[in-house]
């Protein structure tokens, strides 16, 4: 990597040496794999996602022991080996992840929460601060099953819970969520509007299959590919300069080329778990030769003159980001 080249980049108010951040992944519970990532150059770690229903359920136990028991015998609730959740780590366990995570690299270490309701994540989020975390990601994802609840009661239960959590932690706080919702720039605005300092677009939402031999409901888990990073990267360029946060890309991002889209539509960082899943820790460091590559040969040495250039705002023409453009695309479709 050209060392000439600046590549610093501001993200929830923390300064990153580079705009290239590992998001959320399996492998972070693996300190060397930690070291491995920093000194390939990553910007930022995210930790593995703590889930709501890990939490809910070691308060759960914690109620029915308190009920049942002496508050000393409490403390020998084995708490860490409550619903140690997808990546063996319970809520206890989280936490001296966290600081553990801490004292293994000097990059900014960020946490993360999953859920969808205000629940138990206040607790959380202020023990997680207390642990050490840099920022808190909140990654709300939720299935509206109930037919009777409308869409401003689920975007009002989101707002409710970054307020809640706003109320009590003073580390910065990223939210993390999904493309489908009715009116996103406004959602956008609603969530800064009630503490989030930054916003990542967007989480994938792993859904069922049906398995039509078996009759079963099926799920597998797959790496996500460059297609699935269109509607983030028009996102991204939809929110560029018009919101006041941090707007992290995230999603299909495998080549550098992903990289120099998501800073041309005017994203901040950009977040990745499945190239380094599919190449390696290492490949940090290609990601990052790559965008330089790509800089060195515009005479650029930093990323200010190209970050945000290809912004709905800034483009004179941006009715590229619209509907004109749909119908555009349609009508050049020509059978062969």
């Amino acid at each position: 990597m050209n060392q000439k080249i600046d590549l610093t980049s501001q993200y929830l108010g923390l300064t990153l040496k580079t705009p290239i951040i590992a998001s959320a992944s399996p492998m972070h519970t693996d300190m060397e794999y930690l070291k491995t990532l920093e000194k390939a150059g990553i910007a930022a770690i995210v930790l593995p996602s703590l889930f709501q229903e890990q939490i809910d359920y070691a308060f759960e136990e914690l109620d029915t022991l308190h009920h049942y028991h002496s508050a000393e015998a409490s403390s020998y609730l084995p708490i860490d080996n409550i619903a140690s959740g997808p990546y063996g780590v319970g809520p206890e366990a989280y936490l001296k992840l966290v600081e553990t995570a801490k004292k293994t690299v000097s990059v900014p270490v960020i946490a993360s929460l999953n859920g969808y309701t205000n629940s138990a994540w206040v607790e959380y989020a202020k023990l997680i601060q207390e642990a050490g975390a840099d920022a808190l990601e909140l990654n709300i994802f939720s299935v509206p099953t109930n037919i009777n609840i409308s869409s401003q009661q689920i975007e009002d239960g989101y707002i409710s819970i970054i307020a809640n959590i706003r109320k009590h932690v003073d580390i910065p706080l990223a939210v993390k969520l999904s493309p489908y919702f009715t009116s996103m720039g406004n959602l956008a605005q609603r969530m800064i509007d009630a503490g989030a300092n930054g916003l990542v677009l967007f989480n994938r939402i792993m859904s069922p299959d049906i398995d039509i031999q078996n009759l079963d409901i099926t799920s597998r888990y797959s790496l996500s590919n460059m297609s699935e990073g269109l509607i983030a990267l028009q996102w991204i360029g939809l929110l560029a300069r018009r919101v006041n946060a941090s707007l992290a890309a995230s999603t299909g991002v495998d080549d550098y080329q992903q990289v120099v889209k998501y800073l041309l539509a005017g994203a901040d960082t950009v977040m990745t778990t499945s190239a380094l899943l599919r190449h390696g820790p290492n490949y940090v460091e290609a990601l990052l030769d790559g965008l330089c590559m790509w800089l060195k040969a515009r005479q650029q040495t930093d990323l200010k003159l190209m970050r945000g250039q290809m912004s709905w705002q800034k483009l004179k023409n941006n009715q590229a980001y619209e509907r004109s453009h749909y119908i555009k695309l349609v009508g050049s479709f020509h059978p062969k």
